[in-house]
């Protein structure tokens, strides 16, 4: 490669029209271009024409698609529908229709931009050696001239409606991006509902929260309960009526060294032992307790001689019954389910980082990344014999809470 001259003043640089600044930077670059080609060299082929039109096609495809995924995420019914609801087939499309109408719309973008680079960038081959150090005001210069040209060339420039098309389609494919994160942001303290199984909104609230407005709240078993077939005259179908997802426990449903998952249960939702009724339908309020996403306790029925062991929390010593102690199963390190507990140790795990907890010393955590006790729930028994709650948790059940004390 001959010498190139690199000593050029601002004067002489200005002088240079863009196509010489750009031949400028290529050999000051030490780019050799082996092979460079027009994509449509003569002017007015039809092929550029028709070229340009199936690009069109495919940006008009990728915006009517983006567009058709804002509607869905905006205006199609989303909230979960079940068995039987009015509303569960167009429900059941939500799902599928954002994942259709997004990927539709980031695949055409993705062929029309493909097509744009084949068919109309200059095929081009060149080979440049790489240098160190920062760049000089010329290299500034050509390597500005260079973008130039390349925008030039490309010809996108002069085509106001890919332009448009383009641009259009780039936005919405970041809007389809960043629409669905609305959801993910909402107000921890916005109050939403009343008290339900689900709490009333708040982060603070749960299932067994509806004690603090005098309701009575059972320990309900699961069951693993399903909906039952029945054959009519008509045919057959599934009901749950009469079918008890939750029902009451007694003490003595639980042996000695023995642990229990169980949930909120309101007395309007009871429906076992002499309550129960074959016709009423209480199994979806079952299962709203069920899913709630803070309501899981284990309740744990210690060996005699290891209640006798027992470490108080201040304040909570009259949280058991008995040898009966109900604690939080959410781990308190990221909200896994710490649904393992060892007998012979007393010890509650949770199997996905493996923080442990002593039953023994009020869920205190002794081993793993824990590093909070997990809420003990107060239980005590009614006067017909069953298991309920003698009160709300006295802290925020969940991990790493910002207002938790403990």
């Amino acid at each position: 490669m001959s010498e190139v001259k690199k000593n050029y003043s601002v004067e002489e640089l200005d002088r240079m029209n863009n196509a010489e600044l750009a031949a400028l930077g290529t050999e000051l670059d030490d780019v050799t271009v082996a092979y460079r080609k027009e994509r449509f060299p003569v002017e007015g082929d039809p092929r550029e024409k028709s070229a340009e039109r199936g690009i069109k096609i495919w940006l008009t495809i990728s915006v009517l698609s983006a567009l058709a995924f804002i509607g869905v995420y905006l205006f199609w019914p989303w909230e979960p529908k079940f068995h039987g609801d009015d509303g569960l087939w167009t429900y059941t499309l939500y799902t599928p229709l954002l994942g259709l109408t997004a990927g539709l719309a980031f695949c055409a973008l993705g062929v029309s931009i493909i097509q744009y680079v084949k068919k109309f960038v200059p095929e081009e081959i060149a080979v440049q050696r790489r240098h160190d150090g920062p760049s000089s005001e010329l290299d500034r210069r050509t390597t500005t001239a260079l973008l130039n040209d390349a925008w030039e060339t490309s010809t996108l420039g002069r085509r106001k409606a890919l332009q448009g098309l383009l641009g259009t389609a780039g936005v919405l494919a970041g809007l389809m991006v960043i629409a669905p994160l609305g959801g993910l942001i909402k107000n921890p303290w916005k109050v939403r509902h009343e008290l339900d199984y689900h709490g009333d909104g708040t982060l603070w609230t749960h299932g067994w929260t509806i004690q603090d407005k005098g309701v009575k709240v059972y320990l309900g078993r699961d069951t693993g309960a399903i909906a039952e077939l029945h054959e009519g005259e008509v045919g057959s179908h599934y009901s749950t009526a009469g079918v008890s997802r939750l029902v009451r426990m007694r003490p003595e449903d639980l042996a000695a060294a023995a642990m229990e998952t169980v949930f909120p249960l309101y007395p309007e939702d009871v429906n076992d032992g002499e309550d129960y009724d074959p016709a009423r339908d209480v199994y979806e309020h079952h299962m709203h307790s069920i899913h709630g996403p803070r309501n899981p306790v284990m309740l744990i029925r210690l060996r005699s001689q290891d209640a006798k062991r027992v470490v108080e929390r201040e304040g909570q010593e009259n949280f058991h019954y008995g040898d009966y102690y109900a604690y939080s199963k959410i781990c308190t390190h990221i909200g896994c389910p710490t649904s393992l507990y060892e007998a012979q140790t007393n010890r509650i795990l949770c199997p996905c980082h493996q923080s442990q907890f002593d039953a023994l010393q009020h869920g205190k955590p002794i081993f793993g990344p824990a590093a909070r006790a997990l809420p003990q729930l107060p239980v005590t028994v009614d006067e017909d014999g069953y298991l309920i709650a003698n009160g709300n948790f006295v802290e925020p059940v969940g991990p790493a809470f910002w207002e938790r004390q403990s």
